[in-house]
């Protein structure tokens, strides 16, 4: 199942009007609730997040900009050999699944093709985000629980 289908069943399943839907195949499982589920779906943190990026998003923008020259000078000889995988929504950036789970890859991890690498949320549905490249995690260019932009790179990976 790809981000299409994913974002077809989310249409399909607001529509319907119903409060939750599971969706489970032999190496792949989804679910998704709506707000018709009542207290599952009111997190106390999607309300912060909602609102800081918009008062932050000056200034955590600022420090990345700063900084980027310096990665740009040291990383652009090694870029080209690093496959990047970026950000196929709008939302926020989770490395854990939950906040009392483990993450989902670090810095030097092996990572196959369809291997989850974290999870993006995007009004209130939290979307695994799968690998489309096998090799060695080389970098995370992007923090926890942080708002990130459609085509945003989010990991670097050397494919060797």
């Amino acid at each position: 199942m790809d981000i299409k289908d994913i974002q077809n069943l989310i249409k399909f399943v607001s529509k319907a009007e119903v409060s939750e839907v599971k969706y489970k195949t032999k190496d792949f499982e989804i679910t998704i609730k709506t707000p018709l589920a009542g207290s599952e779906v009111s997190y106390a943190q999607p309300a912060v997040y909602h609102t800081a990026p918009q008062q932050m998003a000056a200034p955590a923008q600022a420090p990345a900009a700063a900084s980027a020259p310096v990665e740009k000078v040291e990383a652009s000889s090694d870029d080209s050999k690093y496959i990047t995988i970026k950000s196929p929504m709008i939302g926020t950036f989770y490395r854990k699944p939950s906040p009392d789970k483990d993450v989902f890859v670090n810095v030097g991890d092996e990572v196959s093709i369809g291997k989850v690498v974290c999870v993006i949320e995007a009004m209130k549905l939290f979307n695994q985000i799968d690998s489309e490249v096998s090799g060695k995690i080389v970098k995370i260019l992007v923090d926890d629980a942080s708002p990130v932009e459609y085509d945003q790179p989010l990991f670097l990976v050397d494919p060797s």
